[in-house]
């Protein structure tokens, strides 16, 4: 696995790998991960990264009213994972504006890649679903890339 699994990578401030180990609930009974389940390792991955920016989405949805959703989401199946296979899940930031972000994600087994995605996530607020802002600190972060820790 390339860079540092869990954390900030140091070659892009805003990229970010996630470990992900394949187990027999993900699979189906051909022993080959399910697609629907590449959705929701990205989805921990995409959660992981925000942790490591430093933004926790429970005081965000509790503090600020606010929780992310998918928007939209391109997906390129390019070969399949199985049962005990390590994975790597990148996520890298390609575009924040004020109420959405876009980032590139991909899914590899050493140095092939299984999928690519490219996906849109909105700011909603949490109480009624209404597309709202990014809180200011974590729209900060996104637009000016920090330092490695």
């Amino acid at each position: 696995m390339k860079g540092n699994p869990g954390r900030i990578t140091h070659s892009d401030p805003l990229s970010f790998l996630w470990p992900v180990r394949v187990y027999w609930e993900d699979t189906d009974a051909g022993g080959v991960v399910y697609h629907a389940q590449y959705l929701a390792f990205m989805e921990r991955a995409r959660s992981e990264w925000l942790r490591a920016l430093g933004f926790d989405q429970t005081l965000l949805r509790e503090r600020d009213d606010r929780v992310f959703v998918v928007r939209a989401m391109d997906l390129d199946f390019r070969a399949p994972a199985r049962l005990d296979d390590q994975l790597s899940v990148s996520v890298a930031l390609l575009e924040c504006r004020g109420a959405s972000f876009t980032l590139a994600q991909r899914i590899e087994r050493g140095d092939a890649v299984l999928v690519e995605a490219r996906v849109r996530i909105a700011a909603v607020r949490a109480s009624d679903f209404r597309p709202c802002p990014i809180v200011d600190s974590l729209l900060e972060r996104l637009r000016s890339p920090m330092e490695p820790s």
